[in-house]
């Protein structure tokens, strides 16, 4: 089945940090590009990092510079997202796509067009 699968997410008091953890199946892991979003109600989609796992460069959404990060894990279908310093805006549901199900051109991930989505996991930052 072509989907992604998110977990990780929960409740968590201002500056505090969680893991997701997104499982790719159905598609080309290697030479594509893998992004987190997320959504808050009433507000679009946004997206807040992306990898590309042909050669690992990462892209980041200026709202998360220096607390998130995007890794691949040991497992070859397997990706990351490292919250830290976590805040009341950071409160979403949090998904991860990738591109294609096919391998892509490298580049700025975060700027494309993603087409293999699975469901999301909520992240809720208390004060």
């Amino acid at each position: 089945q072509v989907q992604t699968v998110t977990s990780g997410g929960g409740s968590v008091q201002t500056g505090g940090s969680l893991r997701l953890s997104c499982v790719t199946s159905g598609i080309k892991f290697s030479n594509n590009c893998i992004g987190w979003f997320r959504q808050a109600p009433g507000q679009e989609r946004e997206g807040v990092a992306a990898i590309f796992t042909g050669g690992g460069s990462t892209n980041y959404a200026d709202s998360v510079k220096g607390r998130f990060t995007i890794s691949q894990g040991s497992a070859e279908n397997t990706v990351y997202l490292e919250m830290s310093n976590l805040k009341l805006e950071d409160t979403a549901m949090y998904s991860c796509a990738a591109v294609s199900r096919w391998s892509v051109v490298g580049g700025n991930c975060l700027t494309r067009n993603y087409y293999v989505w699975g469901q999301g996991t909520q992240v809720t930052v208390s004060s």
